[in-house]
């Protein structure tokens, strides 16, 4: 058999290239640009209000969890779920084909803090993750929902951090939490970098005592008051957030969930443990999200529900706190 000319095994190489780009290319086009994963969340938020699944673009071989357990689509908040509040925030992972949103949904008639990530498959919702905190649980919606500008916002120009380095500055959050103190881990906080949780600003300008309006706050008389199961952070100290005293969370554990690397963000699902604050045999689990850029952390917000602490998330790899990523 006679062996191809030189021209003939450099016309083979060619088509063999033509045919990796044609791959890659057609496997790029499937996948989901930024605009397409926020259309997939609108899609997904409207199905869930008009109580009907079908209106959701979900895959056949969906899972679906809400608050950690395995449900059905149609089930669970989805029979409670009636409007769309005026509040949502996204966080865009292209890279994982992911979607996380902070939304808030009522629930005849009251809002609900509703936390909802999907994974999107060839236009198909293949994994949606939610944690609902209902009006009548204890860390729900009170009064007046504090927002400010930061996550939304891109990174200004020439700051903005590549992915692994947003996930080794946000990584410094749980660290901290989990030995009582974020100038512990040298947590490399912004000087302007704030803490809202559940719509309360609870460290950074314009904290004090965990109320939207963020009232003054003055040192205590003879001292600084010491933090325990049921004064968790220092109300005087919280306008820093790096020095705010805080309690330990030594049963804390963290579960990577999505990083938004155009805006500079990244979603820590985490189980704070039993500190004794929350209840016997309760703990605080949240989607915490962190605004990075310039290697600094520069905005913390949280959506919080009390669970049981033996609470897992059922997805991804689960870590101990003061375990590095």
């Amino acid at each position: 058999m006679a062996k191809p000319s030189k021209m003939g095994r450099i016309m083979q190489r060619f088509s063999l290239l033509g045919v990796v780009l044609l791959c890659t290319v057609t496997a790029r086009a499937a996948d989901c640009d930024r605009a397409c994963l926020k259309d997939t969340m609108t899609k997904y938020l409207g199905a869930l209000v008009a109580q009907d699944p079908s209106k959701a673009p979900l895959a056949p071989n969906l899972r679906f969890t809400e608050d950690s357990m395995d449900l059905k689509a149609g089930e669970g908040f989805w029979k409670l779920a009636t409007k769309l509040g005026d509040y949502r925030q996204d966080f865009i992972d292209v890279k994982e084909q992911v979607v996380l949103s902070h939304v808030i949904v009522e629930e005849s008639g009251k809002p609900a803090f509703f936390t909802a990530r999907l994974k999107v498959s060839k236009g198909k919702i293949t994994e949606a993750e939610t944690l609902v905190t209902h009006p009548t649980e204890r860390m729900a919606p009170r009064g007046e929902f504090t927002t400010r500008p930061g996550m939304e916002l891109p990174p200004p120009a020439g700051k903005q951090n590549k992915r692994e380095e947003l996930i080794r500055i946000a990584d410094y959050y749980p660290r901290g939490l989990t030995i009582g103190g974020f100038d512990k881990v040298d947590a490399p906080f912004s000087p302007n970098a704030f803490r809202i949780e559940n719509g309360f600003v609870m460290a950074g300008e314009g904290c004090g005592r965990g109320t939207p309006s963020g009232r003054p706050t003055t040192p205590a008389p003879g001292g600084q008051p010491a933090v325990t199961a049921s004064a968790p952070q220092d109300v005087a100290g919280c306008r820093n957030i790096k020095t705010q005293r805080i309690i330990e969370h030594p049963a804390l554990t963290k579960s990577l969930a999505a990083v938004d690397e155009e805006l500079g963000t990244v979603v820590f699902w985490m189980n704070f443990g039993d500190t004794g604050t929350y209840g016997p045999g309760n703990g605080l689990v949240t989607f915490e999200a962190f605004k990075v850029f310039d290697h600094q952390l520069q905005v913390v917000q949280a959506f919080l529900k009390v669970m049981p602490k033996e609470t897992q998330r059922g997805w991804g790899t689960t870590r101990k706190g003061a375990e590095k990523y």
